[in-house]
């Protein structure tokens, strides 16, 4: 094995992908598979789920689908035990699940405000909590990935609430890599700029996504394969045993710069 592929060689992991139903988490769990690693797909749509799993099958990977819901505290821990059981240890959670709309900040609504935050921030913080408790229970290094948002640093018109959750959910990340340091389980957050797949893009309007391409210094959107890569430096417990509490953007440096 060479020196590249003894960092990020994933061989004999198991990756548990929660929103691995979507397009962004999708390409990510195939890029996990690639890597070597038995991916769990988990999601609340078993069709596009299944689909997934027959794509990284059809590479040679390993993958299979486990329908999950996260803002039910029991349908995380059933997820866990049947991971753990089925194949034998979990060593990466990828935190992908999360909603987004439009709307004003005047007409927000309650239902709205607790809907985006059940699954962008509580849900992700049920996941880590019942995963790091089982994480804790195993002598061996593993990695919580918080998918979170460029929204969450520079806040977007439009997109208050799923700003605020993902901004929580950055924070998250923070504090439980400062407490969870002492078990090896390292808590980053992978922060997507502007993705053609990702909902938030989809509902842009013209004008919006001129103004986004001309303050990304690549000039382009993102494709969803770009965000491997990060992935698997901070999915590998060799390549990335030093960094915890970090945030990794993938923005083709939106975030770099003002007007």
């Amino acid at each position: 094995m060479s020196y590249i592929d003894s960092l990020f060689n994933l061989t004999n992991k198991v990756a548990v992908v929660l929103g691995g139903t979507g397009e962004l988490c999708s390409q990510i769990a195939f890029g996990l598979a690639k890597a070597g690693c038995e991916v769990v797909i988990s999601g609340r749509d078993a069709d596009k789920g299944e689909e997934r799993v027959l794509a990284i099958e059809a590479i040679g990977g390993k993958a299979y689908f486990v329908e999950a819901e996260v803002s039910e505290r029991g349908s995380i821990e059933a997820l866990v035990d049947i991971v753990s059981e089925r194949s034998g240890r979990i060593d990466i959670l990828i935190n992908g699940a999360g909603i987004n709309y439009r709307n004003a900040v005047e007409n927000i609504t309650e239902a709205e405000l607790q809907g985006i935050f059940e699954v962008n921030f509580n849900g992700a913080f049920r996941a880590c909590q019942i995963f790091g408790d089982y994480f804790k229970q195993h002598d061996r290094p593993t990695s919580i990935i918080n998918i979170g948002s460029i929204s969450g640093l520079t806040p977007l018109s439009d997109r208050f609430i799923q700003s605020a959750s993902k901004a929580a959910l950055h924070n998250l990340t923070k504090n439980l890599a400062r407490e969870w340091a002492e078990f090896d389980i390292r808590v980053n957050t992978l922060i997507p700029g502007f993705f053609p797949a990702d909902q938030s893009t989809i509902m842009l309007d013209e004008a919006r996504v001129l103004e986004i391409l001309r303050r990304t210094p690549a000039s382009r959107f993102g494709s969803p394969e770009e965000l491997v890569g990060a992935t698997l430096l901070l999915a590998s417990s060799t390549a990335s045993s030093f960094i915890t509490g970090s945030e990794i953007l993938v923005d083709g440096g939106f975030s770099a710069t003002s007007i």
